[in-house]
């Protein structure tokens, strides 16, 4: 069934054709929406100035918006498993949802994505959510963290953030303390995603969070400890015509330091200038990192026997200025989410590990790794 299907079938006529849905705001902004004008939305631009926790909350007036949880778990017999728990806003509002006083309008859609990875036994499975706001079935709070579809929830309690999902044999209960204030990522507020004006998003982390709390995998529960990392991100305007999807690496290592990087692909196979990333030093500050400054090789690849996909599956990644080179390698091969019932965009996102040298000393660690584009092109109609 198709995305316009089955919005047919549960709620009535689409009102509008939405296309560019995927598993972050990048996606989301792939392609326009009709019939909406782009003016009816904030754009991101630089001097936006954060507060926090209020901005941990929805921006409605911004047209996409995501959460984005994933993270390392280690349960008492030893055995390790990584998560991702992510949910995602659309705007979808025009002229005759705004004088529509009903709870029935469609001015939002939600969409969610939950992942476990058994490291040990190289399995991994995924489950998915669509709702739309209003009568509570999804939503997501103005002014704090609280953002839903049914029982799947994230919520803050305190400076901690809480989660829970469950369905089909897998559910995570946990709960997320910061060990490290939240980073803002770009140059003046925003994060290029382009040259082109407004190409760009408000985004920030929380890259270190401690993680406590419950992982049922096969229906058994088990106690379990690690890492976390979240990334916000909340914009409007769309990927350039010549974008086909990126390459996202967050990694938190041995030394108390992290790394996000970027890298947007083109069409004819470069990457965009505005791709970058940055480092995060052991006492929580920030350092923004141009395209330039990071380097990443391609060291093997992995087919999907579904999607057909070709994915880069090991990479060798190297930043000058943070004196860090390491190998990051996937802890399971399938990691690809196929989300036909929810955003139709095929991604692989997985947990790797992380070996190599920082300032000539060893250094390990973990992270997780999205890959888009390399299925089907982003930019497709739903």
């Amino acid at each position: 069934m198709t995305w316009a299907q089955h919005t047919h079938r549960r709620w009535g006529p689409a009102p509008l054709w939405i296309t560019g849905l995927s598993c972050a705001l990048w996606a989301l902004q792939a392609a326009p929406v009709e019939p909406i004008a782009a003016t009816e939305f904030r754009t991101a631009l630089p001097g936006y100035t954060y507060r926090f926790p209020f901005d941990h909350g929805s921006h409605d007036d911004f047209q996409t918006e995501w959460w984005y949880y994933t993270g390392h778990l280690r349960a008492a017999d030893g055995r390790t498993f990584g998560y991702q728990l992510t949910f995602f806003r659309r705007a979808v509002a025009h002229e005759s949802a705004s004088k529509n006083p009903s709870r029935w309008t469609l001015r939002h859609l939600y969409f969610a994505h939950f992942a476990v990875t058994n490291e040990a036994g190289r399995r991994f499975q995924f489950l998915e959510k669509i709702s739309r706001a209003g009568i509570r079935k999804a939503g997501a709070a103005t002014g704090r963290l609280a953002v839903w579809i049914d029982d799947w929830r994230a919520e803050a309690d305190g400076d901690s953030h809480v989660l829970h999902a469950q369905g089909e044999g897998i559910a995570i209960h946990l709960r997320l303390t910061p060990e490290k204030p939240p980073v803002i990522h770009g140059i003046a507020g925003v994060s290029r995603k382009g040259e082109g004006p407004g190409e760009s998003s408000h985004y920030y982390s929380f890259t270190r969070l401690q993680t406590e709390g419950t992982l049922t995998y096969e229906g058994k529960a088990r106690t379990v400890s690690g890492l976390s990392w979240m990334d916000h991100e909340f914009g409007s305007n769309q990927l350039g015509e010549s974008q086909i999807g990126w390459d996202w690496f967050a990694l938190q290592l041995s030394d108390a330091t992290e790394l996000m990087a970027y890298r947007i692909r083109r069409r004819d196979g470069t990457i965009e200038p505005a791709s970058g990333g940055t480092w995060i030093r052991a006492d929580g500050s920030a350092v923004p990192l141009t395209h330039d400054e990071i380097t990443v090789v391609e060291l093997d690849h992995w087919q999907s026997p579904q999607s057909k996909g070709r994915y880069p599956a090991r990479w060798r990644l190297t930043v000058p200025s943070a004196h860090l080179a390491v190998e990051l390698v996937p802890t399971v091969p399938h990691q690809e989410l196929l989300t036909h019932r929810s955003t139709q965009i095929t991604y692989w996102e997985g947990s790797v590990t992380v070996m190599g040298e920082r300032a000539s000393r060893p250094v390990m660690g973990l992270g997780y790794v999205e890959l888009t584009g390399y299925a089907a092109p982003l930019r497709r109609r739903l």
